[in-house]
């Protein structure tokens, strides 16, 4: 309308919704043209005749005419004679627009709503084919030229001018490219295909071949004026561009003027499939993107695959999807190899909505694909459902090989108060929760201190955990969910996603339960374990065992000459029982794995003279009773380690006297008392070969029988005790916690009755 002046042409404006509905059309364009309804004041159609009497002698014209079918609506409710008013505008446009179609200088432009979908009832969707008939009949389709010249063409109507020796280089690039690439179609000359692509350059070949036939065959696609205008909005899109060439990944979906010049063709319900899928922020090509290493996600092979494969899916006949080699002819750039397009296409396939695959072909349709079956079970994954799931991963990676292990406790109760190692799992890094069960055993303090770990997860970890968590569980329930009508290639993809998403969370389960508190001296002190090392299997309570171990947290032997200088450095005698209870009991003192690791230690550093094993007199000395001989060790009651000093001497005294010196020969003892003393004789000393000793023990006499019961079992191979107890009563868990995890710790087999 404001070119017209320039152009030096007559404007007529109609406009529908602004005229009445007694109003005519022919009325406003006569009035407009010559200032006067002269001629054309009735309400029925002037004729051809006049129309092109009025038209001729004013041209050049410029009929503008907007929102017709909303004045022919209106204009039906108007009776003219036997007919309507309505009715006399659709003869009044045939008229119009035949009479249009044959003056030179007379240009029509009318528009008509592209839908009417919930705008208008039965009746006025009639009208509206009615004046689509009549608009149409004015058109010609037509092939003005071979298709073999259809490229040459479209690149003349769209460029002034192309450099042939620039087209030329790139076409060179590329081929080079492709050839190492293995991209060109199969049975295609490199030749052959720079010959076509000197024809369609800028575009790929590939691009106006896709166009012209295979969304031209769909009815409402022109083929050439159709190709014309949709590559003209392509190239507009790029025209700031550097692009060496376009093909169909550069198709700029997310540009409105593109998209709806698609969306006429195949249906206004694939814009929410772009958006979903390629356009969108959150879009699966985008996320795509985000997986590729990081020298490629600048190239945004995410979107050029979707987009390149979106334009491969549509034709008004069978033909549909793309060859994953079409996919990385389009999708790929110069500079990137194209096996990197492969990989995003893989990513694609586990991100998209609306991606389908057959029969080793790529396409986009307005039905969800599995992702989005899985997508809606995610969303339907309970709080409830995540937790129990999650309880029993940690169950599954937690043998209890080397820990007690125990698993989202609820109270301190719950906990035993034994000298065993225990491993603690807690849902949340809940610190005063931890010093609760660390300082209390229910309503009584905690006596076994420095045996309890506790592993809690690392609070940014837990929405990627969580997440695929509930993908795996979605899985779970597609496969088992008999109502999906899943074709054998589907059943295979659930299959092995689901393999994939389960191992997924039993990864991402490690990297989320990583903060283990141990207790020092200073109260607990954390550790992150960092990230679990590709490939490894153990499970969790065995790697932090080892990683425990490792760092001297956890000690499987301890050296004899570590007990003289920590324990026997400043005092004569330290108690056994006080070395085992110092390690479970007091935070930051040395940790073993079970009391056998004191008995071994004991043993070892008694028979290498490092200390001696004994006991205290009533006087409250220390009597050397193992020194350099295999002890018999109790770690209870009066039983102590002795300096080597005081039992070097006190074996001295002992010879002095003429007593035997236990643990030497008899002619060692001589030499070193002077004291004859005979050897034994071949045949044994009269005595006993077993022993039943059965009595009743007064209240607090348990310890006095220590001493006696390590001396049997100097002289008998095998010592059986049967305990009988009455007249007092305990519960099961103290029976369990004290007694049997006692024998356990042992190493001996216990029998109750």
């Amino acid at each position: 309308y404001h070119k017209s002046a320039e152009w030096g042409v007559k404007p007529v404006v109609i406009v529908g919704t602004t005229s009445p509905a007694h109003e005519t059309l022919w009325g406003l364009l006569a009035e407009q043209i010559t200032g006067s309804r002269a001629g054309f004041e009735e309400l029925t159609a002037p004729g051809r005749e006049a129309l092109h009497n009025l038209l001729a002698a004013h041209q050049p014209l410029l009929i503008l005419m907007d929102e017709v079918l909303q004045y022919v609506v209106k204009a039906a409710g108007v009776p003219v004679g036997q007919t309507t008013l309505a009715a006399q505008t659709m003869a009044f446009m045939q008229e119009l627009t035949e009479v249009a179609g044959t003056l030179e200088k007379v240009a029509l432009v009318l528009t008509l709503p592209s839908s009417i979908v919930e705008q208008y009832d039965e009746h006025a969707e009639q009208l509206f084919r009615r004046l689509q008939k009549v608009s149409g009949r004015v058109e010609r389709i037509y092939t003005p030229v071979q298709e073999s010249e259809i490229t040459s063409v479209i690149r003349r109507r769209l460029f002034s001018h192309v450099d042939s020796k620039a087209a030329a280089d790139v076409i060179d690039a590329f081929l080079t490219y492709a050839e190492r690439e293995s991209l060109l179609p199969a049975g295609v000359e490199p030749s052959e295909y720079r010959e076509r692509f000197l024809a369609s350059y800028p575009f790929l070949p590939e691009v106006v071949d896709t166009l012209y036939h295979r969304w031209g065959s769909f009815p409402t696609f022109q083929r050439t004026r159709g190709v014309l205008r949709l590559l003209a909005l392509v190239i507009h899109a790029h025209k700031d561009s550097a692009l060496p060439y376009l093909t169909l990944a550069d198709f700029p979906l997310e540009d409105d003027s593109v998209r709806r010049e698609l969306l006429k063709h195949i249906g206004n319900e694939f814009d929410s499939v772009i958006a979903a899928d390629i356009t969108s922020p959150e879009a699966g090509a985008r996320k795509a993107n985000a997986r590729l290493g990081r020298s490629y996600r600048g190239l945004n092979l995410g979107g050029r695959a979707a987009t390149a494969t979106f334009m491969y899916s549509f034709s008004g006949g069978p033909e549909r999807g793309a060859t994953l080699g079409e996919i990385k002819r389009n999708a790929t750039t110069l500079d990137n190899p194209s096996s990197a397009v492969a990989e995003t296409v893989e990513t694609l396939k586990d991100t998209l909505f609306y991606l389908q695959t057959q029969d080793g072909r790529y396409y986009f349709t307005n039905t969800p694909n599995l992702n989005r079956a899985v997508l809606v079970r995610m969303e339907n994954v309970s709080a409830d459902d995540l937790r129990e799931a999650e309880r029993d991963l940690l169950r599954a990676q937690t043998g209890g090989t080397h820990f007690k292990v125990y698993l989202w406790p609820e109270a301190p109760a719950d906990i035993p108060d034994t000298p065993d190692l225990k491993l603690i799992l807690l849902p949340e890094p809940d610190e005063p929760r931890m010093r609760a069960f660390l300082e209390q055993k229910g309503e009584t303090p905690r006596v076994h201190r420095n045996v309890l770990f506790f592993l809690t997860p690392l609070t940014e970890e837990r929405p990627h955990f969580e997440k695929l968590l509930r993908r795996a569980l979605a899985l779970e329930r597609l496969k088992s969910d008999e109502t999906l009508q899943l074709n054998e290639e589907q059943l295979r993809e659930v299959e092995s996603s689901l393999k994939k998403a389960q191992s997924d969370a039993r990864d991402a389960v490690r990297r989320l339960y990583r903060q283990l508190y141990r207790p020092t001296r200073q109260g607990l002190q954390a550790q992150d374990l960092g990230i679990p090392t590709y490939g490894a299997h153990q499970s969790l309570d065995e790697e932090i065992y080892t990683r425990l171990r490792t760092e001297d947290e956890v000690l499987e032997r301890v050296a004899p000459l570590l007990i003289k200088e920590r324990y026997l450095k400043t005092q004569a005698w330290v108690y056994t029982r006080q070395l085992a209870d110092a390690g479970s009991r007091t935070p930051g003192e040395l940790r073993v794995v079970n009391r056998r690791v004191w008995e071994n230690s004991i043993a070892e550093g008694v028979r290498n003279g490092i200390f001696g094993l004994g006991e205290l007199n009533p006087e409250g000395q220390p009597e050397c009773r193992f020194y350099k001989e295999e002890p018999s060790i109790s770690l209870t009651g009066e039983e102590v380690l002795i300096q080597a000093e005081i039992c070097e001497r006190q074996r001295a005294a002992q010879a002095e006297e003429g007593y035997p010196v236990a643990g030497a020969s008899p002619s060692i003892q001589a030499a070193e008392t002077g004291v004859a003393v005979e050897p034994p004789r071949e045949v044994a000393q009269a005595g006993r070969e077993a022993l039943r000793l059965r009595f009743q023990l007064p209240r607090g006499q348990v310890s006095s029988l220590l001493g006696l019961l390590n001396f049997l079992q100097t002289k008998f191979q095998r010592m059986e005790i049967t305990l009988e107890l009455g007249a007092g009563q305990i519960g099961e868990q103290e029976l369990e916690d004290k007694v049997r995890e006692t024998f356990r710790q042992i190493g001996t087999d216990l029998e109750i009755e």
